[in-house]
């Protein structure tokens, strides 16, 4: 199952609603188009009672501005990209922190690079309610491209950052996340992980070995380096036999 989004488009032009809706077709099999409206008296009702996860809004309207409509609407639970021939709204557009502020005609570069930021934020919103839910045993949510794998905490041996995404190795298998390190980083170090370099973080529990150089064995043999600046803390995390004076 893949992850799927919403999205309502606003515009009073029925032509450019068309364009914007061959141009998502085409670019994202992804994304879903649950309501087109022409005029905010249509849209503001859709607004408030469907869920959507992206909202396409013209600037120019008749009657009120994709401004204006927007100040209706409270606690506003979606990211909003601006579709608009009319450069000089952007600035007070920007006041509702939107993904995006395309200009017509349409760029198809400038469409995905807003649209990516959409998909971004609505999936890091997504994992932080999760994250906030609260926690049935011990199991983790993985978000990838497939949908959520979970996982039982004690099985991960470690995360490792691989660019933008999170490779989550356990002790028979891994998830690839397209989720970055550090979205992860709040959740797991809620139990028995820490970070030892900013590339990895390692369970404790899952760790057989440290190395004088600065490595530490994993229980399923993979090394991991601990940088300099986490060694103190990192060594502080267990109990160790002392020397007798």
């Amino acid at each position: 199952m893949k992850n799927n989004f919403t999205c309502i488009i606003v515009d009073d032009e029925p032509k450019s609603i068309g364009l914007l809706t061959e141009c998502l077709c085409s670019l994202y099999n992804n994304i879903e188009i649950v309501g087109a409206y022409t005029s905010w008296t249509t849209a503001l009702p859709a607004l408030r009672t469907k869920e959507c996860d992206l909202l396409f809004l013209d600037v120019s309207m008749p009657g009120k501005t994709g401004i204006e409509l927007l100040g209706l609407l409270h606690g506003i639970d979606y990211e909003i990209i601006f579709i608009t021939a009319h450069s000089e709204f952007a600035l007070n557009a920007f006041k509702f922190s939107p993904s995006g502020y395309v200009l017509k005609p349409i760029d198809d570069r400038e469409l995905t690079t807003a649209v990516d930021k959409a998909i971004e934020r609505i999936q890091y919103r997504k994992l932080a309610k999760l994250s906030s839910q609260p926690s049935f045993g011990s199991k983790i949510g993985i978000p990838n491209n497939k949908g959520i794998e979970y996982l039982n905490i004690d099985d991960i041996v470690y995360l490792e950052a691989k660019k933008s995404c999170t490779r989550v190795v356990t002790s028979s298998a891994e998830i690839i996340s397209s989720y970055s390190l550090n979205r992860f980083r709040p959740i797991v170090e809620k139990h028995s992980f820490f970070q030892v370099h900013r590339s990895y973080i390692a369970n404790l529990d899952q760790i057989k070995r440290y190395v004088a150089s600065g490595i530490i064995v994993m229980t399923n043999g993979d090394e991991l380096p601990v940088s300099k600046s986490e060694r103190e803390d990192f060594l502080l995390k267990f109990d160790r036999v002392s020397k007798s004076d």
